[in-house]
């Protein structure tokens, strides 16, 4: 149930925390389980992936590769 603060999207998938962007380590590169899954959503997805991704990046884009793979509902 959405509060006064959380509007109410229809999105069902979990949040996060904190927003990737404000992560202390989110500059830090992507770990190997994020490489790992990334590149297994971009193959499915046909899409590249750079190798140097940041960990607050990896993030976002595993988030919008989920949800354009139907991944993670």
């Amino acid at each position: 149930m959405a509060d006064e603060h959380t509007p109410n999207t229809g999105d069902t998938r979990p949040r996060a925390e904190k927003d990737p962007d404000d992560w202390v380590t989110g500059e830090e590169p992507m770990t190997g389980p994020q490489r790992s899954y990334l590149h297994t959503l971009a193959q499915e997805a046909g899409e590249p992936v750079p190798d140097d991704l940041s960990k607050a990046r990896a993030s976002e884009l595993i988030d919008e590769l989920q949800h354009r793979t139907g991944r993670g509902r």
